[in-house]
């Protein structure tokens, strides 16, 4: 199967005609330009979201369901099987997931609209549809992201290729495997409400196999802090499994998949809850502290597993007004350097913006 990229923007491209957003006018600056999104298949068959239905001489197209569109056919998009048998699916357009049905076969190139739904490709590869030899590339690339440059890295996390317009696609040559090394160690911090949780969500969006870890104890009794976890919750994948535990350094070590730790300053405060910190007659809880991080953090050097962890960023405020507060501050911030040195890679996330802390 050959397939020639005519444009890989979104509706109107990228950047948009008379669109004075910053993301458009980053494109201008650059340079560059994603005409509409469309694709021509071995020359013969042409999907885009103009033009009507498709069709050619030997091709078995299907239209497919929108995740959304309660089981309407159409909306989501096409899957299309080749004379010779390749197999390609193509989102009908911008914010499209269309849904294979039961019993579909592996494609040998899947176009998705990665902006609308990152989710949507873990999904897949749960499923076994887009496999290790499967070519995926991203459709619709619009001002939906901030840059060419964040799109690219998001592209990194996902496995996913970005093709520029004009380029061609042929699975007569080998994909390239979608394999990831491991260990890999990732920490997001970020003080509250910054964007690091969405942030730590958006790089495992396109695994298939991801455990999310809350870290922070039980807090049934707080109806505000239930809320949180209830948002928290529906914003993530529903195939995704959940562990509600303090024992990070056990999971580290038995983890398969991906694991997503959210976060390490609520692990902390219950710790300190376990280890009596608050105890009138707490002795020795400095020692069961120590223990506890020292263990975490041999844990985190040592797992085999790909990891995403969240913590807060809490030094960059007032100083806290009790001691409690100010032991915490203190405890996370040497936590927080630790982990960051045994990390593959380290990111600041303020106001939803990126800052990447490079070692050294």
């Amino acid at each position: 199967m050959h397939v020639l990229v005519e444009g890989t923007g979104g509706a109107r491209g990228w950047p948009e005609p008379g669109c004075r957003c910053a993301s458009c006018a980053r494109q201008v600056l650059d340079g560059n330009i994603r005409e509409r999104s469309a694709i021509l298949v071995d020359r013969e068959l042409r999907l885009a979201t103009e033009g009507g239905e498709p069709g050619g001489a030997g091709y078995l197209v299907r239209r497919l369901a929108d995740v959304r569109g309660a089981g309407e056919e159409g909306t989501g998009g096409w899957e299309v099987t080749s004379p010779d048998g390749g197999r390609l699916l193509y989102p009908a357009g911008p914010g499209a997931v269309p849904v294979p049905p039961d019993g579909a076969e592996p494609y040998d190139v899947a176009f998705l609209d990665l902006l609308g739904d990152p989710a949507q490709l873990g999904l897949l590869r749960a499923r076994g549809l887009v496999t290790g030899d499967t070519i995926t590339a991203v459709a619709f690339a619009d001002h939906r992201v901030p840059s060419e440059r964040e799109l690219r890295q998001r592209c990194g996390f996902w496995r996913a290729g970005l093709p520029g317009d004009g380029e061609s696609v042929t699975t007569s040559r080998s994909a390239e495997k979608e394999t990831r090394s491991s260990p890999w160690r990732v920490l997001v911090l970020g003080g509250a409400r910054s964007g690091k949780s969405e942030r730590a969500e958006l790089r495992l969006s396109g695994e298939p196999d991801v455990t999310y870890v809350a870290a922070g104890g039980q807090w049934e009794q707080d109806p505000e802090w239930a809320a949180r976890v209830a948002a928290h919750r529906a914003r993530r994948p529903a195939w995704w499994r959940t562990a509600e535990t303090t024992e990070l350094a056990r999971m580290l070590a038995s983890a398969r998949g991906a694991l997503l730790i959210d976060g390490i300053g609520g692990w902390l405060a219950a710790v300190l809850d376990e280890c009596g910190t608050w105890d009138s007659a707490g002795d020795g809880w400095a020692e069961r502290l120590a223990g506890r991080t020292a263990e975490l953090v041999g844990a985190w050097r040592q797992t085999g597993a790909y990891v995403v962890a969240v913590s807060d960023e809490t030094g960059l405020g007032v100083v806290p007004a009790t001691p409690a507060g100010r032991l915490f501050r203190d405890e996370l911030g040497r936590l927080n350097q630790r982990l960051a040195a045994e990390s593959d890679e380290a990111e600041l996330v303020v106001a939803g913006r990126i800052l990447p802390l490079t070692p050294g």
